[in-house]
């Protein structure tokens, strides 16, 4: 008897978080998954697609973003989407839309507390902000559920705004909650947990500050809190099964060590799902690397009971800047200082940039362990430093520049023409070249000079860019397929300009494909079935009943995928304003969400962003079941 089906997918390759590939057709009706085997030979469906022996994987999550705002103007989420990402983790780091806009007394939530931290145009914000009807979790489900979504999203509670809700903006930066306060916020947690959200996020980085006067000099609201808030707030997350997704605190290690033990199932009776910010090979400090493998080693071992996950990134951690704004420049005062400043505020910077004391203190910040015998000298040499952005000159590779004989070049590169040219030796540069040199690099004296001046003449109209983490592949293999760890840490949605890891569940298999089959089995189900259950949602399995996210990967265009070239700039109108993303066309020939085709021949569906293909993704065990509907 033929049995009819809505997609039959034909010669298949299929890992679905097994040991090992299996070759079978794939049936989907009704939005899930129908059928599977080799008995389908005779069945007939509306389209039958012929997979070529294509690898066939359940949708991959992405258990690091920061989706929230975009949302909200656009939902099909296409940037995650192309690449066969199909679920995603919103309202890390403390930050989301769960409470709202949150306008009260004169201050702007949102717009103060994602400027900075995700370099967002404050207008950008602000008309997100405008159309923001909600001020409740369950209003932001039911929000989101209306949404004409392309992926599955999964929804954080977020612990800055939870602070802001509960103890007003001006407060929740500048002291610990009472006791009441603490009572209700616990209650506000336990009853999104309740509802669906899949768990708590916090932050403890030294990279986010807030954006509007007068507070530019303090961080977001969640960094406030100390242990015993933290401990209160994980509780519930406990009590519940639920996942806390956290930052560590760079500065402390007995801080980082006290605040991860929360983790353990013998300290406090059942374990904690614990996710973290982030396992990189940090090229100036070479010691945070096994640091955090040692302490996610300790955290998971049968002395502490733990379920601690950090997150590890599978690609080089590159980073741009559009002048002075980069996230890396948050954690150095000098260069922290013109990032205070609004993104349009050109003279302002200017006007820093010709300040003596400032020019005094940036120029001993960056020449800091460049020369002379010191401590400084002895950690730089030895790969030690205190900072994440090494100012190594050769490293800063401008990308872009209204001067264009500058771009591809080094700034140490440029730096060194520029004092050939002013020594009087023969430099072959352009008429425009030599004009902008005689008329603003004139005075330099060492590199620090180079850099204000580059600072003083183009501000952001210069991009550049640097590998701070991740340069060698096989490093970033080994932690991709470390079990202590959860490739993630994609920040997608973040920076507009900047990180564009959107692609990076692909680099992740392409690396895992080096191993052979069984090493692709295991990173699917590290992306997909394995990150479902850390989360505690549905998704990441192709079982019988499954609602169908699918992704169709071709592995020879894979193989020969160079994540690092696909990057580019594009003007997304949706922002009004240009984004730095990746291109993996031909890689990923179809994507289905909830049983549908959204992406197929590098191309979307038209109904993408019109019609909604994915759902909110509900915490198991949640009280409510319409989130699930």
């Amino acid at each position: 008897m033929r049995t009819n089906y809505d997609y039959i997918i034909r010669n298949a390759k299929v890992f679905d978080g097994g040991p090992a590939p299996l070759f079978e057709d794939v049936a989907v009706r009704d939005g899930r998954i129908a059928a599977r085997g080799a008995d389908l030979t005779d069945a007939t469906a509306d389209r039958v697609i012929d997979a070529n022996q294509r690898w066939l994987i359940p949708g991959m999550f992405d258990i690091h973003t920061h989706y929230d705002l975009e949302l909200e103007v656009s939902p099909h989420l296409p940037e995650s989407t192309r690449h066969g990402t199909t679920s995603v983790v919103i309202a890390n780091c403390s930050l989301g839309l769960a409470f709202g806009a949150q306008r009260r007394d004169g201050f702007d939530p949102i717009v103060d507390c994602y400027a900075r931290v995700e370099n967002v145009p404050k207008p950008i914000l602000r008309n997100i902000a405008d159309k923001v009807d909600w001020d409740s979790p369950q209003a932001y489900l039911d929000h989101l559920q209306q949404c004409n979504l392309g992926p599955n999203v999964v929804p954080l509670l977020p612990h800055s705004m939870l602070r802001i809700e509960v103890m007003g903006f001006a407060d929740s930066i500048s002291r610990d909650p009472t006791s009441a306060e603490l009572k209700q916020m616990r209650e506000l947690l336990s009853d999104a947990l309740d509802r669906g959200y899949a768990g708590f996020s916090t932050d403890a980085l030294p990279f986010h500050y807030l954006a509007n006067q007068p507070h530019t000099d303090k961080v977001i609201p969640t960094q406030y809190a100390k242990y015993a808030e933290l401990k209160a707030l994980t509780d519930v997350v406990r009590e519940r099964d639920a996942v806390w997704q956290a930052t560590p605190a760079k500065d402390s290690v007995i801080d980082v060590l006290r605040s991860f033990l929360l983790t353990s199932g013998r300290l406090f009776g059942k374990p904690l799902k614990t996710t973290v910010v982030a396992a990189m090979d940090v090229h100036s400090s070479r010691k945070i690397l096994p640091m955090g493998l040692v302490l996610a080693r300790l955290l998971n071992s049968r002395w502490v009971q733990g379920r601690f996950y950090l997150q590890a990134l599978g690609a080089p951690f590159k980073v741009w800047a559009d002048g002075a704004v980069t996230p890396l420049a948050e954690e150095i005062p000098e260069l922290r200082a013109l990032n205070e400043i609004d993104i349009e505020d050109r003279d302002g910077r200017a006007q820093l940039l010709r300040n003596p004391d400032f020019i005094a203190r940036f120029k001993a910040m960056w020449m800091k362990g460049k020369r002379g015998y010191s401590l400084a000298r002895i950690k730089r040499l030895l790969r030690l430093e205190d900072y994440a952005f090494n100012r190594e000159m050769a490293d800063m590779l401008v990308e872009r520049c209204p001067l264009s004989e500058w771009e591809g070049h080094s700034f140490a590169e440029l730096f060194e023409r520029v004092c050939r040219h002013n020594r009087g030796e023969s430099v072959d540069l352009s008429d425009a070249e030599r004009a902008l040199v005689d008329k603003d690099f004139f005075w330099i004296s060492d590199e620090a000079d180079f850099v204000i001046q580059v600072l003083r003449s183009f501000d952001l109209q210069i991009s550049w860019s640097t590998v701070s983490a991740n340069r060698k592949p096989g490093t970033v293999r080994k932690l991709l397929m470390n079990p202590d760890l959860l490739p993630g840490f994609n920040d997608s949605g973040a920076h507009l300009t900047n990180m564009a890891f959107y692609d990076c569940n692909l680099r992740a298999l392409k690396l895992a494909a080096e191993g052979g089959d069984a090493d692709v089995a295991y990173m699917v189900r590290r992306l997909t079935r394995d990150a479902a259950e850390v989360f505690g949602v549905s998704g990441g399995s192709m079982a019988v009943g499954d609602q169908a996210d699918l992704a169709l990967i071709d592995p020879e265009r894979l193989a020969g995928y160079d994540g690092e070239a696909g990057v580019i700039r594009r003007h997304r109108e949706e922002f009004d304003h240009e984004q730095l993303v990746n291109r993996s066309d031909t890689v990923v020939p179809m994507v289905m969400i909830g049983g549908k085709v959204i992406w197929e021949n590098d191309q979307f569906v038209a109904e993408a962003g019109k019609a909604s293909f994915g759902r909110v993704l509900q915490r198991k065990g949640a009280r409510s079941s319409e989130v699930a509907a």
